[in-house]
């Protein structure tokens, strides 16, 4: 298999990949809908709610809040997430602009 070649996508492009990505799995969607429901909640809240071991679900928490989902604050020893609204919109807006141009001539397929 060939190397990815990001560098020939628009930034948006890339940014769409990398959150998608890490929304990918049906844990992380369980997170960020526990995070939607109930607001901030440390990983150790999180954990209880998450019917996985405490180390799944820390690796999990890294790789949204590596792509930008979510928000992570310390607080002493606890890490408090919640979810990055402007990363929530940008999905929002990619997909309700995808949507809308269904069934119009398309443009470039890179841009």
């Amino acid at each position: 298999m060939g190397a990815s070649k990001t560098e020939v996508f628009s930034e948006e492009q890339n940014r769409i990949a990398i959150v998608t990505k890490a929304l990918g799995h049906p844990a992380r969607i369980a997170i960020v809908d526990l995070l939607r429901r109930r607001g901030i909640q440390s990983g150790i809240e999180i954990t209880e709610f998450i019917p996985l071991s405490q180390p799944t679900v820390s690796q999990h928490l890294r790789q949204l809040r590596n792509a930008g989902v979510l928000n992570g604050k310390f607080e002493g020893a606890l890490i408090y997430y919640d979810l990055n609204k402007a990363v929530m919109e940008e999905i929002l807006n990619y997909t309700t602009n995808t949507l809308a141009s269904i069934g119009r001539p398309k443009a470039n397929a890179l841009g």
